[in-house]
């Protein structure tokens, strides 16, 4: 066996374009699944592996570890499908869609639904969660609205990705603070000049669609159907919102995302018990295989024809691959070839933040995974802010600029998938109308090429930068 060496530049394209020859030519041409195509990706990386000389066993130990690193996010999928399927059962989910109806103008809609679900996101720290209840729900009071379900999956994921990236209970926002070594509130204070702005013109966008352009093109008829089908298949009253109001608390309170999402999904099973006429045995049920329903209302059949764990297994699976995917692309070096390509590119602000969204992006593309995102941006780029000595809340920022907001966009990443399936929306047809995640992207590049916004560092950073210079005089010497 050779001694194992970097991919040269040559490679790593051809890598690059192999892999999204296999992607297109699978799901487009062939109408293969997704998994069928990552599987074969596997094998395609290992064999410029072998070729670059490392052994079958450091790839798999490679491919296992990428795998873990993700096991949060696959953690969080299970918890939040038994949570959609128990809380669809109990008439969470039902009342939450009935209520919208009555209080929500079809004109003000697009408008609300993000900031509804961008408050979910914030007070419960996960998108996933927000898209599985307060989006499903939007999802619902829209079509009866007559809204194109597009724009409203885009107006839910701007609103979830909102709280994805600004709560303090988020597990991507706290990750991210912690692997660029800021703090957690300072992070978050970096974010905002580029999350508020953002925030404010995506909802002024979405309301003008709302009211302007849809304006009366909905059938309200639909919507008073609705609320008469969901009244005589569920009981709808304002105590089914109780396992809602106990999530949010207990995760305001900072408590642990999955046990906590777990516990309302067993809250979710109680309610169906107590209120909808189910039977014990068969509330537990709906956490592991969801429920099924006749409203006489077919799109709202098919809305809360969801949930449950193995409503998201594939997508787990999916998500197993793509972790697969980036354990194998360190194990051989792709990512410290990449990291100095852009070392050498980061000679500015602007460069630096372009470079680092790119770095995170790769993460998503081709690790499928916001976790994975967070680490190629993160460990590709931060020792160019370092060099340039300047504070890395900008890192941070760049960070999930580039990392967290761009999962849904990517079709086979967690985000993409959870979202296309959960919401029922092709991932490439609600792109186009996620326009917050669009305008963090411009915002930051904007921010970075003219220096704007950038922290002073604090303390903490002024001393990591004494240590740096510390040990390089010593290597020096």
């Amino acid at each position: 066996m050779k001694k194992p060496r970097l991919p040269s530049v040559a490679i790593l394209l051809c890598i690059l374009a192999l892999f999204v020859v296999i992607m297109f030519g699978s799901i487009v041409i062939l109408e293969l699944p997704i998994q069928l195509a990552l599987l074969a990706v596997w094998f395609m990386i290992m064999g410029f592996g072998l070729y670059l000389g490392n052994s079958y066993l450091k790839m798999e130990k490679g491919l296992l570890k990428g795998i873990y690193e993700g096991m949060g996010a696959i953690l969080i999928l299970i918890a939040v499908g038994a949570l959609i399927g128990s809380w669809i059962a109990g008439g969470v989910v039902p009342t939450m869609i009935y209520y919208g109806l009555g209080i929500i103008s079809p004109g003000m809609f697009l408008m609300a639904a993000m900031i509804i679900c961008s408050i979910t996101a914030i007070a419960t720290g996960t998108s996933f969660g927000a898209a599985g209840t307060a989006g499903i729900a939007m999802m619902g009071i829209g079509e009866s609205f007559g809204l194109p379900v597009y724009l409203v999956a885009g107006a839910v994921i701007s609103g979830c990705y909102v709280g994805d990236k600004m709560s303090p209970l988020s597990d991507t926002t706290v990750m991210t603070a912690s692997l660029s070594k800021v703090d957690l509130f300072r992070h978050i204070h970096s974010m905002a000049y580029v999350s508020v702005p953002a925030f404010i013109i995506a909802a002024i966008a979405y309301w003008i669609a709302g009211s302007v352009i849809y304006e009366g093109t909905g059938d309200l008829t639909i919507a008073e159907n609705t609320m008469a089908g969901l009244q005589e298949t569920f009981t709808i009253s304002w105590y089914m919102l109780v396992p809602a109001a106990v999530v949010i608390i207990m995760l305001i309170f900072k408590l642990p995302s999955v046990p906590v999402i777990i516990f309302g999904a067993l809250l979710g099973s109680l309610w169906a018990a107590l209120f909808q006429g189910y039977g014990f045995i068969e509330a537990i049920q709906t956490l592991y295989s969801g429920s099924s329903y006749s409203t006489g209302i077919d799109f709202i059949d098919i809305l809360l024809d969801r949930g449950g764990i193995t409503f998201m297994l594939e997508v787990i699976l999916l998500i197993i691959l793509a972790l697969g995917v980036s354990g194998l692309l360190q194990t051989i070096g792709a990512f410290t070839v990449i990291g100095d390509i852009f070392a050498k590119w980061a000679t500015n602000t602007g460069n630096l933040t372009l470079t680092t969204m790119l770095a995170s992006f790769f993460g998503v593309f081709f690790g499928g995974a916001a976790y994975v995102s967070l680490l190629t941006g993160t460990k590709i780029t931060e020792e160019n802010y370092d060099r340039k000595k300047i504070s890395r809340t900008l890192l941070s920022r760049n960070v999930e600029a580039g990392g967290t907001v761009t999962t849904p966009m990517v079709p086979w990443s967690d985000g993409g998938v959870f979202m296309a399936t959960t919401l029922g929306v092709a991932t490439l047809t609600y792109i186009p109308f996620f326009w917050y995640g669009f305008l963090v992207i411009i915002i930051s590049l904007i921010y970075g090429y003219f220096g704007l916004f950038i922290l002073e560092k604090d303390d903490y950073e002024k001393a990591l930068d004494a240590e740096i210079e510390k040990e390089t005089d010593i290597s020096n010497y």
